[in-house]
C-alpha cells in the first residue's frame, strides 16, 4: 500500500479530513475531476473580485469550534447575508421580517403584521395540508406564498407546487423585527480574498491529482490505498445497484459588466415562476468591493442527469428509502468511509461539512 487514505474529491470535506490526517501523520492523496481544487465553494478572482464559481457561499455556524476552526485558514470580514427578493418591479426584505410585512401591507407594528398574516390564514381554510402549497398558505397566508414563494420555489425543484409534498416546507421562518440578516448564527462572513485559500492551505504538502476521475481507474487507486475516503455520489460507487438517487442540478451564467455596481446587494432573488433563473449575484457586494467594474452571475435550477453537476440532494421520501439501502451498504464496509453532501446523501452547510469532516477524521484516527 502507498497510501493510507485516498481522498476522493478536493472540497470542503475532503481537504479537512487530508489536513488532519496528514498532520496525524497519514499519507493521503486527494484527487478531484474537476481542473480546480475547493469543489463547490472555489473562488476565482476575475477584475479583482473574488467570484463564487458555483453559488454564493455565506460561511455562518453558532458552534464556536467551527468558527475558531476555520479561521485558522483565512481572515472572515462582517458581511451580513440580506438577500432581497424581486416579484415583478417590487423589491421585498428576506427573511420575512417587519420591512417585508410593511412593503407588502403598509403595517408598523409586530401586532398588525401578525393580525394581518393570521387574517390570511384564516382564509386560507387549510387543517390538513396535502401538498405544498397548502402548507405555505396555512403558514403565512396567500400575499407571502403568491409573491414570494410560489415561483421560487417552483423554479428550485421543476414542479409545480401542488405537486410537492407538504413537508419540504416544515416552516416557514416569519420574524416580527426589523432585521434583515438572513441566518440567526452567532459567527457569519466571507473569508478576505475568497475561499480557494482555505482548501490550498488545508491541501498544503499533501499530494493532489486534478483531472482525475476516481471511477476510470478505479482498480488500481483502490490497490494503492489502504482506505477510501469517498465524496462523490454514493449510488455511483455503487453501480447504482439499487438504482440512482435523484438530485437537483444548478447552471451558471457569469458575465464581467462594464458599470461598477449593478444591484446594489449581493444576492437578488427573482420570486416569479416566468423569469427563469432563481437569483443574480453581484459577487463584489461580499467584501464590500469598489472595482470600477462588476461580475454578476445568474443562477438557474436544472434537473439532474448524468454528466451534469449534482448539486442538491433530493431528501423526499422515496429518495431518503432508497439512500437507506445504499447506507446499509456502506455501512458494512471496512475500507471506504463516505462524506459531503453526496456520500452522505443530505444538504448540508459549510458550517454542517466542516462539523462532519472533523468527526469522521476523529473517528477514523
Amino acid at each position: 500500500m502507498k497510501y493510507d487514505y485516498l481522498i476522493v474529491g478536493a472540497g470542503l470535506f475532503g481537504s479537512i479530513f487530508a489536513y488532519e490526517a496528514a498532520k496525524a501523520g497519514k499519507k493521503c492523496l486527494v484527487i478531484d475531476k474537476r481542473e480546480h481544487i475547493g469543489g463547490n465553494i472555489y473562488t476565482k478572482e476575475v477584475e479583482g473580485i473574488q467570484v463564487h464559481q458555483y453559488g454564493a457561499h455565506i460561511f455562518h455556524t453558532s458552534n464556536k469550534e467551527v468558527w475558531d476552526y476555520i479561521q485558522q485558514f483565512a481572515e472572515f470580514n462582517r458581511y451580513t447575508n440580506s438577500p432581497v427578493a424581486r416579484f415583478k418591479d417590487e423589491l421585498y426584505n428576506l427573511p420575512f421580517n417587519m420591512n417585508t410585512f410593511n412593503k407588502m401591507w403598509g403595517v408598523v407594528t409586530p401586532k398588525q403584521a401578525k393580525e394581518a398574516i393570521e387574517k390570511q390564514v384564516r382564509e386560507a381554510g387549510i387543517t390538513e395540508p396535502k401538498n405544498l402549497e397548502e402548507q405555505a398558505l396555512s403558514l403565512v397566508g396567500r400575499d407571502i406564498y403568491e409573491k414570494l414563494v410560489k415561483g421560487y420555489t417552483e423554479k428550485q425543484w421543476g414542479r409545480r407546487a401542488k405537486e410537492l409534498p407538504a413537508f419540504i416546507i416544515k416552516r416557514l421562518p416569519v420574524r416580527f423585527t426589523y432585521d434583515n440578516n438572513y441566518f440567526n448564527d452567532k459567527y457569519q462572513g466571507i473569508p478576505v480574498g475568497g475561499y480557494t485559500q482555505i482548501i490550498e492551505k488545508l491541501l498544503d504538502g499533501i499530494e493532489v491529482r486534478l483531472n482525475t476521475d476516481f471511477f476510470a481507474d478505479r482498480e488500481r487507486l483502490t490497490e494503492i490505498s489502504e482506505k477510501i475516503v469517498f465524496t462523490g455520489m454514493i449510488d455511483e460507487y455503487y453501480n447504482y445497484c439499487y438504482g440512482e438517487l435523484e438530485y437537483r442540478s444548478l447552471r451558471f451564467e457569469t458575465e464581467v459588466l462594464d458599470e461598477e455596481n449593478y444591484q446594489g446587494n449581493a444576492v437578488v432573488n427573482y420570486t416569479e415562476y416566468e423569469v427563469p433563473y432563481t437569483r443574480i449575484i453581484e459577487h463584489k457586494h461580499f467584501e464590500y468591493g469598489t472595482q470600477p467594474k462588476t461580475v454578476i452571475t445568474r443562477e438557474y435550477p436544472a434537473t439532474w442527469k448524468h454528466g451534469d453537476e449534482p448539486y442538491y440532494p433530493m431528501n423526499d421520501e422515496k429518495n431518503n428509502a432508497l439512500y437507506a439501502r445504499y447506507r446499509a451498504l456502506a455501512d458494512a464496509e471496512d475500507k471506504v468511509v463516505f462524506g459531503g453532501r453526496l456520500g452522505m446523501y443530505k444538504y448540508f452547510d459549510m458550517h454542517h461539512i466542516v462539523a462532519e469532516a472533523l468527526k469522521c477524521v476523529r473517528a477514523e484516527l
